[in-house]
């Protein structure tokens, strides 16, 4: 009988065992799935998180956007029209003759080009690349973000450099931070902002500076028109036709180029105009109200050792003075160098110590000088190597 007490017992303590332990696994699960669902929740709910560079650009571009325009070229071009004359008129052999032809009808404007600009001054200074607004005969629209157009004015185009200010009849307006190209570095992050394609205004592209101090041959679109320029910033953000003009920027927003070319049957190749460069064309022309470079005034060939060692020069180096192909002088009368006692087939070696050769050429250092600067120039001239001191001073040729 007490076995059968112990047994039954026995049994009404497992049964409640298992009866809590159940309970309790339920428990148990209910807590996990409860904490599981809070968690899943917590992550769905999270707001996103953006990493200091991100906010970075997107705040630049958010700004940079309001003095970044558009540049629309419109110019009035020829109306043709196909009709049907007799070039026997008269003969009544051919009376009823007819043969097709084409003739002008009068002409309309039409959009010929695109680009980019940025505001650089509250009064509506705006900064652009020549070739953007190269044509004299055309009209030039600036259109901002939000939709303002204005008509805009070529004040100046430069000579050396890929740049030109235009300027638009506008006030307080946003003007673009210009920063300093000096002190780039390979690797850090740039933006560039532009009207891609001349379609799509306002495009923002991130990117990085892929090399400095760059030399490319620049061509337009037909090939045609081509001109070297020295000393880009290359860049691997995306720059398409129609960005030109427009500003590459460091990641707090200041500019640090104008971008200017992209290299064509590459990818990620672009280059940009130093914004220091930039800027001194920016201070010459507030100072003298025009772009003012000064001229040597002297005629050149460079000095190769091929050329050199073929026509026995006694240096390899320099630029050679020489006439022009109409006999052109030389050096041009009332010139600096004339001023100088420079004369034909005197050999330019060295200006400020810079030697001149075909990378760097007598035209790219001189015009990098201020009207009002003493250089110092060393020549070779009958056989013997020789210093002076020029001063440059503002002078047009009349030839």
């Amino acid at each position: 009988m007490r076995k059968i007490i112990t047994l039954f017992l026995t049994f009404v303590l497992i049964v409640i065992f298992s009866s809590v332990s159940g309970f309790g696994g339920a428990f148990v699960y209910f807590q996990l799935f409860e904490n599981s669902r809070e968690t899943t929740q917590a992550i769905i709910n999270r707001p996103v998180e953006i990493i200091d560079e991100e906010s970075n650009i997107i705040n630049v571009a958010q700004e940079a956007s309001k003095s970044v325009v558009s540049i629309i070229i419109t110019k009035d071009v020829p109306i043709y029209e196909n009709y049907y004359y007799n070039p026997f008129e008269g003969d009544p052999f051919f009376e009823g003759f007819r043969i097709p032809g084409r003739r002008q009808s009068g002409t309309e404007e039409r959009r010929v080009g695109a680009g980019t600009g940025f505001v650089v001054s509250e009064d509506g200074l705006i900064i652009t690349n020549r070739h953007v607004v190269n044509l004299e005969d055309a009209s030039y629209t600036v259109i901002f973000e939000n939709g303002d157009k204005f008509e805009a004015t070529v004040l100046a185009r430069d000579t050396l450099l890929d740049i030109a200010i235009i300027k638009i009849d506008a006030e307080n307006l946003p003007a673009l931070n210009l920063g300093s190209s000096s002190n780039l570095k390979v690797g850090q992050t740039v933006i560039a902002v532009g009207n891609a394609l001349g379609q799509f205004s306002n495009t923002v592209s991130k990117g990085i500076v892929s090399g400095l101090s760059r030399d490319i041959i620049a061509s337009d679109a037909s090939g045609f028109n081509t001109e070297q320029i020295h000393d880009l910033i290359q860049t691997d953000a995306s720059i398409n036709q129609g960005n030109s003009g427009g500003p590459l920027l460091d990641i707090n927003g200041n500019v640090i180029g104008v971008n200017v070319a992209v290299a064509q049957n590459a990818e990620n190749i672009g280059f940009a105009i130093p914004i220091d460069l930039v800027k001194d064309v920016l201070e010459r022309y507030l100072e003298f109200g025009t772009i003012e470079r000064p001229m040597l005034g002297v005629r050149y060939r460079i000095v190769t050792e091929e050329f050199a060692e073929k026509n026995n020069l006694g240096v390899n180096y320099g630029a050679l003075l020489v006439p022009g192909n109409n006999d052109e002088p030389a050096v041009v009368k009332g010139s600096p160098a004339d001023k100088a006692g420079l004369k034909a087939y005197d050999i330019i070696l060295e200006i400020d110590g810079e030697k001149i050769t075909e990378e760097n050429t007598l035209l790219n250092i001189i015009q990098n000088k201020r009207i009002g600067d003493e250089i110092t120039v060393k020549y070779f001239s009958d056989g013997t190597e020789k210093e002076t001191k020029i001063k440059l001073f503002k002078f047009t040729s009349e030839e």
